[in-house]
């Protein structure tokens, strides 16, 4: 029986950040869904997680914890493969260093993902995006924050991830101002911004004050301000902005909404989603394809680069009342 613990150690503090180099949202990512399946298994031999063996994380044990985080937990399917593709990427480092659990590795490598629905994106239109930027107080410290992370979330199109974690020496607000972005997969572009987003930026720069933390953003403490701060921003103002947008009441607004957003508004003033791919720092063109189906005014270009079929020219009769009665005494 092989302890759990020395493992599970070195697959997050050596093999994530040293040999494999991955981001540091991704090893929190995958820590946590360790961490959930550790304490269900925890609960369910009713013994301590410093306690557990590898060999009693088994094939059977994940596929119980994977349905009880639907069940129980409510996530949904993405967030279920999400969970099983971080499990399989520790037994994948495990299959390698413990050849005893070959058989246990490859069973749980085995687990198929759900297959999850395709949906279209939310996005905002103009009215309910320029609501959403105009309910911050500009007069106020949080004010100018919270409007300065919201213009760049939209104009930069910029994941939740990439703009808590910006720092002050990416940020050029000189006589070309531009953000320099360090996204997923290490991949970097520096975009230009707009004046408006410029301004909201150096307003909150203005009264930020002098802090030896790096991130632009900062919460109430002073520290740097966290992706569910961030949530908890944008829902505080979509509730406020709803008062002159109702529409917004009947959208499930999160931050990547804003980015979807941007998305949308680059692909309807360029008609090129290549320049949304570069925009956007996507790794292959495919992954913006949905914002193709997502707008509707590439729907209507289709319709009118087409001939629509005839239709053979015919006077409608009504049916003979006569007839008519006849045919409903027969049913």
């Amino acid at each position: 029986m092989t302890p759990l613990s020395k493992p599970i150690t070195s697959y997050i503090q050596e093999y994530l950040p040293h040999e494999r180099r991955v981001s540091r949202h991704t090893r929190d990512t995958y820590a946590y869904s360790l961490q959930l399946l550790i304490c269900f298994a925890s609960e369910q031999l009713k013994k301590r997680p410093s306690d557990l063996y590898l060999e009693q994380l088994d094939a059977s044990m994940i596929c119980s914890f994977l349905k009880h985080i639907e069940s129980e937990r409510k996530n949904s399917a993405k967030t279920r493969n999400a969970r099983l593709a971080a499990i399989k990427s520790f037994f994948k480092y495990i299959e390698y260093r413990i050849p005893s659990a070959m058989a246990q590795t490859r069973q749980i490598n085995a687990i198929p993902t759900k297959k999850t629905d395709d949906c279209l994106i939310d996005y905002l239109t103009r009215e309910e995006l320029q609501a959403l930027l105009d309910a911050p107080d500009p007069q106020s410290r949080t004010g100018r924050r919270d409007r300065a992370m919201l213009h760049l979330a939209f104009a930069a199109g910029l994941r939740v991830s990439e703009l808590v974690k910006a720092r002050i020496d990416q940020f050029n607000l000189n006589s070309d101002p531009t953000i320099h972005v360090i996204g997923k997969g290490r991949r970097e572009r520096v975009l230009p911004l707009w004046k408006e987003t410029t301004k909201t930026v150096r307003d909150w720069v203005k009264v930020r004050g002098d802090n030896s933390t790096p991130e632009m953003f900062l919460n109430a403490r002073g520290t740097a301000l966290t992706r569910f701060g961030f949530h908890y921003i944008i829902t505080k103002y979509v509730k406020l902005a709803s008062a002159k947008q109702p529409s917004l009441n009947n959208k499930n607004i999160s931050p990547h909404v804003l980015r979807h957003t941007c998305a949308l508004h680059i692909l309807q003033a360029t008609n090129d989603i290549r320049k949304v791919a570069l925009w956007l720092g996507h790794a292959s063109i495919q992954s913006t394809e949905m914002y193709l189906r997502a707008d509707p005014k590439k729907k209507i270009e289709i319709l009118n680069t087409t001939v629509s079929p005839s239709l053979r020219s015919g006077k409608f009769r009504p049916p003979d009342k006569l007839i008519a009665m006849i045919q409903k005494r027969k049913l």
